[in-house]
This record gives structure tokens, C-alpha cells and sequence, in this order.
């Protein structure tokens, strides 16, 4: 027996009764449960952008959840995104929750396969384990660590081979080349899902640390 939820705009989502369900075996030697290191394998990371050209609708939730943990982390204040993929895909959304201003704290990415910085920076950036959802802990401790889906983690620490295309177009008119085709391209900058920061910033116990003027909401 099973309850099931099937709408267009929720997850599809089934509940099955334990005292009637039998588990068997298949025979089949199980597969090997995933790790750290499955992370840097390119199947693992999680494009931002449909085939459709749209947001990821997983990338959506996971920038939510990201900014209220960062929220937390930062205790409202300023914080420097690092230079690349983090600042192109998350800068508008964090810039939506945080101020700007001098004294900004420094970030980072760690995690697997991620070099450490010589410095320890203010706020980490660290991946969640794919099967425990327990997040990833650098050996300097847990402050200033603010968890990420692992498969959008592992697109922004290791987005593997890019483009050689000119970033601001196509080649020439009339040049012909065996090329990559341009990226989809959505038309405006990735927004967080409102839902998904709220239900997490209220989660989260040092919440009441933090000034509530200081992050704007879910007015994205």
C-alpha cells in the first residue's frame, strides 16, 4: 500500500506502509555506496541550466538553503565571494540577502580534490555527503561552514573541461568552425528559491544571532 502526491508543482512523493513491505533480495552484488571521492567524477555535477535554457529547478532550492546558512555564517555581514563560478552564478542572489560594504569576510571553496588555501578564509563553502547528507568538515574546524547540495558543489569546484568560445559571442560571421555551441543562456540571473531559504533559515538555531534588517528576505 502506498499514499502518493502527484502535482505539477510538487515533488512526486510516495509513502509505502512498512508492516506491508517485504524487501528481497535481487542477487544482484550491491553497488558500492558513494563517497567523497564520487564528487569530482563529472557524472556527478549538477548543470545550473536546463536543456530547456530555464534555471535548474535543483539549483534553485540549493542557492536557497545555501543563502541561509551563508546568512547565519556571516551573522548579516559582507562577504567576498571568490572569483569564478561561485561569484558568476551566486553573486546577484547573495547581494540580495547581504549588504555590501567594507571589511567584507573572505569565502572559499573546500572540500574534495579542492586545494586548501594558505590562509584560512571566514566562511568555507563545503559540499554534502551524496548518500548521509552530512557535510563535508575541513580539518580546521567547523566555523564559518556553509553546506552545499553536493552536486552543485561539485560543478562550481570542479566544472571540468570549458569552452574554448569567445565569452561575449559566436565567431565571426561567416567563419566556419568544428566548435562548441554556445551554453544555454536563461536570460536573467539565477533566484533562489524563496521557500527553500525560509524553511532553513528558521531551522537553523543561530538565526538569533543575526540582525533581521540585515538580509532582505525572499523579495528576490
Amino acid at each position: 500500500m502506498a499514499t502518493r502526491i502527484d502535482d505539477c508543482g510538487m515533488w512526486q512523493t510516495v509513502w509505502l506502509e512498512p508492516d506491508l513491505v517485504v524487501r528481497r533480495a535481487s542477487g544482484r552484488p550491491a553497488d558500492p555506496p558513494p563517497g567523497w571521492g564520487d564528487l569530482e567524477r563529472a557524472e556527478h555535477r549538477v548543470p545550473p541550466v536546463e536543456p530547456d535554457g530555464s534555471w535548474s529547478r535543483r539549483w534553485e532550492a540549493a542557492v536557497g538553503v545555501v543563502l541561509a546558512h551563508l546568512v547565519v555564517a556571516t551573522r548579516g555581514r559582507p562577504v567576498a565571494l571568490p572569483v569564478g563560478p561561485v561569484t558568476a552564478l551566486l553573486g546577484h542572489a547573495v547581494g540580495w540577502y547581504l549588504p555590501a560594504g567594507p571589511g567584507a569576510l573572505s569565502s572559499a571553496l573546500a572540500g574534495p580534490g579542492v586545494r586548501a588555501p594558505r590562509s584560512r578564509p571566514d566562511v568555507l563553502f563545503v559540499p554534502l555527503h551524496p548518500l548521509t547528507g552530512e557535510a563535508w568538515r575541513p580539518p580546521s574546524g567547523e566555523k564559518g561552514v556553509v553546506p552545499m547540495d553536493s552536486g552543485v558543489w561539485a560543478y562550481l569546484a570542479h566544472p571540468g573541461e570549458t569552452s574554448p568560445m569567445p565569452a561575449t559571442g559566436g565567431l565571426p560571421h561567416g567563419v566556419l568552425r568544428d566548435d562548441y555551441p554556445l551554453p544555454p543562456n536563461p536570460g536573467s540571473s539565477l533566484t533562489p528559491n524563496a521557500d527553500a531559504f525560509e524553511y532553513t533559515l528558521v531551522g537553523l538555531p543561530a538565526v538569533r544571532n543575526v540582525r533581521p534588517r540585515r538580509h532582505r528576505g525572499a523579495a528576490c
